[in-house]
């Protein structure tokens, strides 16, 4: 299973601290934000990454990075977004990289207390499809920025909405998937979305329309560090006290 690690956008939500540096490179606790994302990419058994990014300090991910081998990485290769197009946009920069592999997808601003080792391994299980993360967050006001599952009688997820004014469930879809090699075929059928971007929630709901998405709700702490000035100090004031990935 090969990894993906985008990291671009402009992270406008947390001006003015990324007036002069790409967001993924602002510090939680005592490192880079993108270092706690490789870790658990690493944790979970993957050596193989591609790292997407874009704007104008797109060279500064690789003067940290390097090869990545420092990082537990046995191969770490880039991909430059030029534009900002969407999650699915710059997913599919990485499809010569991922090949016939399956792949997990990470936003390199998720923080997650507990390993993912448990999602590869029950996708490895589920063969084809689709896997989501959830995170139950239960405020509905939160909820109505993020994407949500509503949920089937018999408990499958039967649709991701998008900024729902009616949250249908608990849950959050986190930053966090894993596709067969099909998603790419996917998104080259996307087409833009109002805002002019490829969005994963239309990516999500293909796989869930087919009967092949599956979930896992994730245990212990999730936050999006890139969401806002105030969940990025929240994500920094868990992380110091309490660490993440853990095993």
């Amino acid at each position: 299973m090969k990894g993906v690690i985008l990291a671009g956008g402009t992270g406008s939500r947390l001006y003015p601290l990324t007036r002069i540096t790409n967001k993924h490179l602002l510090p939680i606790f005592d490192r880079p934000m993108i270092a706690w994302a490789i870790e658990a990419v690493v944790q979970a058994g993957i050596e193989e990454v591609m790292l997407v990014t874009g704007g104008t300090h797109a060279g500064e991910f690789l003067r940290l990075l390097g090869n990545g081998h420092d990082y537990g990485l046995e191969r770490l290769l880039y991909a430059y977004q030029e534009r900002p197009g969407g999650i699915a946009e710059a997913l599919g920069l990485a499809e010569r990289f991922v090949g016939d592999d399956p792949v997990l997808v990470m936003l390199a601003d998720n923080i997650v207390e507990r390993s993912l080792r448990g999602v590869v391994q029950g996708f490895e299980t589920q063969g084809r499809g689709a896997r989501v993360v959830l995170s139950e967050v239960g405020d509905p006001v939160h909820l109505r920025h993020l994407g949500v599952p509503a949920f089937s009688a018999d408990g499958r997820i039967e649709r991701i909405l998008e900024k729902p004014e009616q949250p249908p469930s608990p849950y959050a879809v986190t930053g966090i998937y894993c596709y067969d090699a099909e998603v790419f075929d996917v998104v080259h059928r996307l087409r833009p979305s109002a805002r002019g971007e490829l969005e994963i929630t239309d990516v999500n709901n293909w796989y869930v329309e087919q009967g092949r998405m599956a979930f896992d709700v994730l245990e212990g702490f999730w936050g999006d560090a890139g969401e806002s000035i105030e969940a990025y100090w929240a994500v920094n004031d868990f992380v110091r006290a309490h660490g993440a990935n853990k095993g």
